[in-house]
């Protein structure tokens, strides 16, 4: 039977959205400097406007009555859902009183695609956006990346009612630490000294290729966020191609690949203990399926005109294929290109690759490499079940930050978030064809959108008609979310709803 949401529960909801709804204001007062600063009126006429709107609507929320303690699970669930709707509604405002966008959907969807770090973008020519709007694309990248409820937690946004409903209920598996706001900060900081380190040594390439120093913090900055978060956007419209630079990709590939490794690990090798990171089941997993998958999509361009020398083809296919596979989105070539270049078979693959993700706790989309793991383990043990016999006991175990037993519970819950996905991939897929893409274009768009992945198929534009704009900013929203905690709630609402829809229907009669 479904718990119905009370009077205040929904007061609850709206005053901790209020909340964050003024935290998403505070976060526009940098674009908002950054215009002041280079002198950029327009947009600075903009962020001024949308500061005041996020913090009145805000501190309008945040008026509604709550009495002092923690929120329960379904209050925290709830939360987390409308956090990123709520986010994204407010992020497209200064968007679309720019010029770039024809519509408020098409800011949404840009605003919900940054937020959720899935880097599709309507946007034909951002080399012309102002540096305010480019920065208020850095600070969504990099609250999306790591979690608007991990952001808040950091700042102590939620204060005493802070619990693990919060953090787990937003697609985080594992604390680093024993208290969840440690864990929030830990995480803040481990991404901050990556992004640091990255960004000097891309701001150094860049310099070298003879950029200017500003365009060349900027640009560095900018591509250490997007591609350690996973987003795979680039301040320029030919994306990593802009830079003509081996060294520069190799930088991208491996901030990618560390962003899709989940944090509780790269803290277990700052803490000095490499055995468990080399004999958890993610990276040892994931290692078997990059090399697998790597080998069946080097195989499908083998034939390529394009690629037919080696150091071409292991630039060109290596660097696209660790994009698809952490869910980054970059490109070295634009979506007409790589329709024109990769057969079908390669896409497929690269489709694949998106759909399934890197590692739990991590920035990357997708399913998840231990949920395929777990599914996988739980296939043997039903098989080795059948073989036996009657008196025997079969129990299943794997490493994951240490040794742990398989249970019903966990194999639940990742065969649900799996057929979920699935199911939406689906349904994206067909939505695409019933509007006349491609079936390959549209599954790989489909896929894309509900990873989080972003590598478009030429689907994404401007002139997509509307339905499917609105198809994938619910596929982005409920893919961050892995679906479980969205359909939940919504299922919950309907369900709080419909007593007073049988009261009415009853005064009707009278």
């Amino acid at each position: 039977m479904w718990q119905r949401y009370t009077f205040y529960d929904f007061r609850v909801i709206a005053h901790y959205l209020g909340v964050l709804l003024t935290l998403v204001g505070i976060g526009m007062i940098v674009p908002l400097v950054v215009a002041f600063a280079t002198k950029e009126w327009e947009p600075a006429h903009r962020y001024l406007f949308s500061v005041g709107l996020a913090l009145t609507l805000g501190s309008a929320l945040r008026m509604a009555r709550i009495e002092p303690g923690r929120l329960n699970r379904q209050q925290a669930i709830a939360i987390t859902s409308f956090a990123w709707l709520a986010a994204a509604l407010m992020g497209a405002v200064p968007l679309v009183m720019s010029n770039h966008y024809g519509s408020y959907l098409d800011a949404l969807f840009d605003a919900m695609a940054l937020f959720t770090t899935t880097g599709a973008s309507i946007i034909s020519q951002p080399d012309h956006l102002s540096y305010a709007d480019s920065i208020w694309r850095l600070v969504t990248m990099y609250s999306g990346g790591l979690g608007l409820v991990v952001v808040a937690m950091s700042f102590g946004v939620f204060g005493a009612v802070t619990d693990s409903s919060l953090y787990d209920s937003e697609g985080h598996s594992e604390h680093v630490l024993p208290n969840v706001v440690q864990t929030a900060q830990f995480t803040i900081k481990l991404s901050l000294a990556v992004i640091g380190a990255a960004s000097v040594v891309l701001i150094a390439c860049m310099l070298a290729h003879g950029m200017t120093l500003a365009r060349s913090l900027f640009h560095g900055v900018f591509m250490a966020v997007s591609s350690f978060m996973t987003v795979g956007l680039s301040p320029n419209s030919t994306n990593v191609a802009y830079y003509h630079s081996v060294v520069i990709e190799v930088v991208l590939m491996v901030l990618m690949l560390l962003g899709s490794i989940n944090f509780s690990l790269q803290s277990e090798v700052i803490k000095g203990r490499i055995e468990v990171f080399l004999h958890d089941m993610e990276i040892r997993s994931g290692a078997l399926w990059i090399m697998i998958m790597l080998a069946i999509f080097a195989a499908s361009i083998a034939g390529v005109a394009l690629l037919s020398n080696a150091p071409t083809m292991l630039r060109m296919g290596l660097f696209t294929f660790v994009s698809a596979s952490t869910t980054a989105g970059f490109a070295t070539l634009t979506s007409n290109q790589l329709n024109a270049v990769f057969p079908s078979g390669a896409l497929l693959v690269l489709a694949i690759a998106m759909a399934i993700g890197g590692s739990s706790g991590s920035t990357s989309g997708g399913i998840k490499l231990r949920r395929i793991v777990i599914i996988g383990k739980s296939a043997i043990e039903t098989m080795k079940i059948t073989a036996s016999p009657d008196s025997a006991r079969i129990q299943t175990s794997y490493f994951h930050i240490g040794r742990m037993r398989l249970g019903a519970a966990e194999v639940k819950e990742a065969m649900t978030v799996f057929i979920m996905f699935v199911l939406v991939y689906i349904v994206g897929a067909l939505a695409g064809i019933a509007l006349g893409y491609d079936a390959v274009d549209a599954l790989m768009e489909s896929i894309a959108m509900a990873s989080n992945g972003g590598m478009s198929a030429g689907i994404t534009s401007a002139g997509m008609p509307i339905a499917l704009k609105v198809i994938y900013i619910a596929e982005m929203w409920a893919g961050r979310l892995e679906f479980v905690t969205l359909l939940a709630v919504g299922i919950k609402i309907l369900v709080s709803c419909k007593p007073r829809l049988a009261s009415r229907a009853q005064k009707g009669d009278r």
